[in-house]
């Protein structure tokens, strides 16, 4: 059973120390919600209430894997093909998680016949999806408190 990797400060090792599990909700909420709760609900101040989804059990989910059962990253795919609930616990962030979770869900879409994707950005991580084409297509918006803007990627290629 995967669960949420409580521990304070990374383990760096050579190379890259982390590797990219798709599953489904049923098989790793435990640790889903650990990593959504932190970095959502506790860090951002999201509401709870507003987390917490009847959709994610029909989603695609990617965690990041630090070992075989230490999840430190998280990631949600909707049937759409729009991409969401991207979070990495705040002691593994700068390691190219965030980047690996984004590849995975990209290729997972393009895998399954998906061709235009979107997302909903937090403004200040812009930049850091447009370094992988997402493009913004809508003014900001508040989400749950948070100032946010649709972009999409057209991977029809």
């Amino acid at each position: 059973m995967t669960r949420y990797c409580n521990r304070e400060q990374p383990a760096r090792a050579s190379g890259r120390p982390f590797r990219i599990q798709i599953v489904r909700w049923a098989e790793a909420q435990a640790a889903l919600e650990a990593i959504r709760r932190k970095v959502f609900i506790d860090e951002q101040a999201v509401p709870e209430v507003l987390e917490w989804e009847a959709i994610d059990a029909d989603c695609t989910h990617l965690l990041a894997l630090v070992s075989e059962q230490c999840a430190v990253g998280c990631a949600r795919v909707l049937p759409g093909g729009s991409i969401g609930r991207m979070a990495v616990l705040p002691a593994w962030r700068g390691q190219g998680i965030g980047s690996a979770l984004l590849q995975a869900a990209i290729s997972y879409c393009r895998d399954h016949g998906l061709r235009q994707l979107s997302l909903s950005a937090q403004v200040h991580a812009i930049p850091f999806y447009a370094r992988f084409g997402f493009v913004v297509s809508s003014e900001v918006y508040d989400d749950a408190g948070i100032p946010h803007q649709t972009m999409l990627l057209d991977i029809s290629d």
